[in-house]
């Protein structure tokens, strides 16, 4: 089954996207959730017209996620944590503590933006990946320290 997209969604796609999901997803999940509409001949023709209208907007929107993205080149962070002897940390480092030590390094991102591509429940050295559009993003390394 042919969709479209109306919100970006992990794994799947970005927002306007036409994309081919299985018919159970689709129509048992997707469409009922107002994620995407079913890509007709009209709803396509829409889409068309939307992303003509949008075009410039777009392309101001591109040129902000490359500026903040070039802003964030050779950033690296340190996280402390509460760590045991052997090295494993109490809990885990997500997305919520990568965008708590960017804003103290004076970068302002959202947390949704970032994704972490393992889990860290160890002190070492990571990278996290700031998606800010969907054809611009930049790894930021960090590393887990004790505190």
């Amino acid at each position: 089954m042919k969709i479209i997209l109306k919100e970006d969604i992990h794994g799947l796609g970005y927002k306007d996207d036409v994309v081919e999901v299985k018919d159970g997803y689709g129509r048992n999940f997707l469409i009922p959730q107002g994620k995407a509409v079913i890509a007709n001949a009209a709803s396509l023709k829409q889409l068309a017209e939307n992303q003509r209208q949008r075009a410039h907007k777009l392309a101001q929107l591109k040129a902000d996620a490359e500026a903040a993205a070039a802003a964030l080149e050779g950033v690296a962070l340190t996280i402390p944590a509460k760590a045991a002897a052997n090295g494993t940390i109490f809990g885990s480092v997500n997305n919520i503590q990568i965008a708590d030590a960017l804003e103290k390094a004076g970068h302002k991102v959202d947390r949704k933006l970032i994704v972490i591509k393992e889990t860290v429940k160890e002190l070492g050295k990571y990278t996290a990946k700031v998606n800010f559009h969907k054809e611009v993003s930049v790894e930021i390394p960090f590393e887990v320290v004790a505190e």
